[in-house]
């Protein structure tokens, strides 16, 4: 480490993975192992927005299970608000929902077609314990606060818009007061104009109620415009860590200038050379020696298929795994 951040971190994740054994061939007896999450090491501060980006199929969401513990690590440690998920006491578990809470990709998949929205935002709620009256009062102050009228708790999802639902999915998962929220892929099925309004949602709310922010998603301008730093995740490991400005001004491994390069730029005067990024991301059932990223790399080298590079802090706040910035592992 050349410096230690001066943060409070909420999120801690040491070494983390999570592989699946699977079976295949024509008479299903081949194992083979998947390697979905393989050695993450970072840390969200209290209060920050922390991006997640790769290509699909990159361990994105599988991360995002580890953290709300859908799923449980095979390997390396989770620490949140100051507790160890591996041995933390039943109390602590058990209040869990009210540290961490999750907004899913789609708003219609994710809500209950036969429960109106009322329902459904106050479900937890009910859950935990909390008194009628009190859900009720707390339905309408949540719904206001997401931009819905509390007189549509009566209605049910496929009265409502894509934004309108997304609205919904937010409000439930602020229901319990949460410190932090997992947002996967929050704006991806929503139209552009309408993905503005629900990041400035989920902006004022941040900066409201301090909530601290996973952001995960394959767009990079939308990653830009809210976190404050970004990971960038590749067949299971993480391949850079920055502070956004820094990372968008200058990436370092040689995948973060690809998704850069592949970003839409609307100004043809302002559009840099075509991203140069071959085929398609190997399976993680065979990941390649070495860098998982050289047989795509523009800048291989016969170290890059030998040895994997270490996950190296290079500069104050800033992580690498690549030989041409960090030798191997």
């Amino acid at each position: 480490m050349l410096e230690e951040r001066a943060i409070d971190p909420f999120i801690q994740c040491i070494d983390v993975a999570r592989h699946y054994a699977v079976r295949g061939g024509l008479l299903g007896t081949q194992r083979a192992v998947v390697r979905a999450v393989d050695g993450v090491t970072l840390d969200v501060a209290r209060g920050e927005t922390l991006g997640l980006v790769g290509e699909s199929g990159c361990g994105k969401s599988t991360l995002a299970r580890l953290l709300l513990r859908l799923e449980h690590p095979g390997a390396g440690r989770i620490v949140v608000d100051g507790q160890d998920l591996a041995d933390a006491p039943a109390a602590f578990l058990a209040a869990y929902p009210r540290k961490v809470q999750m907004i899913f990709q789609d708003p219609f998949s994710s809500l209950n077609p036969r429960r109106s929205i009322g329902a459904t935002i106050v479900e937890p709620l009910a859950i935990h314990g909390v008194p009628r009256a009190a859900r009720a009062a707390r339905l309408a102050e949540l719904m206001e606060r997401v931009g819905l009228r509390p007189e549509l708790a009566g209605r049910y999802p496929h009265e409502f818009s894509g934004g309108q639902r997304q609205r919904v999915a937010i409000a439930r998962a602020l229901a319990l007061n949460p410190d932090c929220v997992v947002c996967d892929e929050p704006v991806s099925a929503l139209d552009v104009s309408i993905q503005a309004q629900v990041i400035n949602l989920l902006r004022e709310l941040q900066r409201d109620f301090g909530l601290t922010y996973v952001f995960i998603s394959h767009d990079l301008s939308v990653v830009g415009h809210v976190s404050d730093r970004v990971a960038v995740m590749y067949l299971g490991r993480l391949m850079e860590l920055a502070p956004a400005p820094e990372l968008f001004a200058d990436p370092l491994h040689p995948y973060t200038r690809a998704l850069l390069l592949a970003v839409p730029v609307p100004d043809p005067a302002r559009r840099g050379p075509a991203a140069r990024l071959a085929g398609d991301p190997p399976s993680p059932m065979a990941p390649p020696p070495g860098c998982p990223f050289h047989p795509r790399c523009p800048e291989a080298m016969p170290v890059c298929a030998a040895a994997p590079p270490r996950w190296a802090e290079v500069a104050p706040g800033r992580y690498v795994a690549c030989h041409l910035h960090a030798g191997p592992a």
